[in-house]
């Protein structure tokens, strides 16, 4: 009884042991079973709710097929130059201190070409190279030294007639195109930048577009272009420094161009008139930003501080400004209710009228809002 007593402890101990072996390896291939499921069930998860990437097309060697095709900012370019450029000429000026060229868009079916003054300036005579290569002459219409704008025409069939866009609505980091011939010798070059910034101020001249596209001599008067391949703008200058300065680098990027909104009626009235026509208001100014707001302890941002700055007198006497009461130290916020802003300048909005109209200007006097109104006078060129 004893043995049968001991044989069955040890087969007890056996059938515990195997037990548990079994246990631990039937436990190891449930629980892999189970990881194996959620394994695949995280996948699939993330294979559904992964975005889609289109891959550029490659060739698939040993295979008729081709990975599928995606629209990228650069076919937008090309298609953009692809209907600006054949509008786009060269503009030859012949004058008694030598001959100059810059670049110029075709923008009527009766060939008017806008450019820029200082391209054809005292020039004696005018020709254009187009597209193509061949080569026309040319007639001066009007020019705005002001505005640095010039049309010119030609005769004959036109290769294209460019699109004029709307500068307005432009945004900083907006993708540009500048056309033209740098040097005269390369014709229709293709430069590529962003706006930089809008309604920057250069010497005179007011309400410009800033970008960071190449512009050299013999771009001046060639198109900026949106990528809708419409003309926002005439390249009319760039700001450079050559000389090197203890601690800085020369000056670059920094392009510059007569919006749409301003050319477009200035263009309007050369081909029309042969000149342009001014509103005068009779008043100095400064354009209010923040530096200046912080500078001068004034209680706006943005607008147009009647101030002298040069010793004479801020509201110029018999004026519109004069005979409707502005002075010094006044605030001009808005015209006929537009404002006044970092994306619109007073210049900008007095363009917009013609002599002789009565607009309202809506001002701060000693930190008291009003609203004046004013008969533009004409200024004389």
């Amino acid at each position: 009884m004893e043995r049968t007593h001991n044989t069955g402890y040890y087969i007890a101990i056996v059938a515990v042991i195997l037990a548990i072996i079994i246990s631990i390896v039937g436990g190891a291939i449930a629980g892999g079973a189970a990881a194996y499921y959620v394994v695949q069930r995280n996948l699939s998860s993330q294979t559904v709710s992964s975005p889609t990437i289109t891959v550029a097309p490659v060739a698939m060697q040993n295979s008729s097929q081709t990975a599928p095709v995606v629209s990228s900012s650069s076919e937008a370019m090309v298609n953009a130059v692809q209907q600006v450029a054949p509008a786009v000429v060269t503009v030859l000026s012949m004058s008694r201190q030598g001959n100059g060229s810059g670049s110029g868009v075709i923008i009527s079916e009766q060939g008017y070409i806008l450019t820029n003054n200082h391209v054809v300036e005292n020039a004696r005579s005018l020709a254009v190279v187009l597209n193509d290569g061949t080569r026309r002459d040319a007639t001066l219409i009007g020019t705005d030294a002001m505005n640095d704008i010039a049309i010119i025409q030609i005769e004959g069939d036109l290769p294209a007639v460019a699109q004029i866009g709307d500068a307005a609505a432009l945004q900083p980091g907006e993708q540009v195109l500048a056309i033209g011939s740098p040097l005269g010798d390369f014709r229709n070059t293709v430069t590529a930048g962003v706006v930089s910034a809008l309604n920057r101020s250069v010497g005179s001249m007011e309400g410009l577009i800033q970008t960071d596209t190449a512009i050299n001599s013999g771009n001046s008067g060639g198109p900026l272009i949106n990528l809708r391949g419409e003309v926002v703008g005439i390249n009319t200058l760039v700001v450079r420094n050559d000389q090197f300065a203890f601690g800085a680098a020369p000056v670059e990027g920094l392009g510059f161009a007569v919006p749409s909104n301003i050319f477009r009626g200035v263009a309007d009235q050369l081909i029309a008139t042969g000149n342009v026509s001014y509103p005068f208001l009779g008043v100095s100014y400064i354009t209010i930003d923040g530096s200046v707001a912080v500078e001068l302890d004034l209680p706006v941002q943005s607008g147009a501080l009647i101030y002298s700055s040069q010793g004479g007198p801020a509201v110029q006497p018999g004026t519109a400004a004069a005979r409707a009461g502005l002075r010094e130290g006044d605030i001009i916020t808005a015209i006929d209710g537009v404002a006044i802003d970092g994306n619109t300048s007073l210049r900008q909005l007095l363009l917009q009228y013609q002599p002789g109209d009565t607009v309202t200007l809506t001002i701060l006097r000693d930190g008291d809002q009003r609203e004046v109104q004013v008969t533009l006078g004409e200024r004389e060129i």
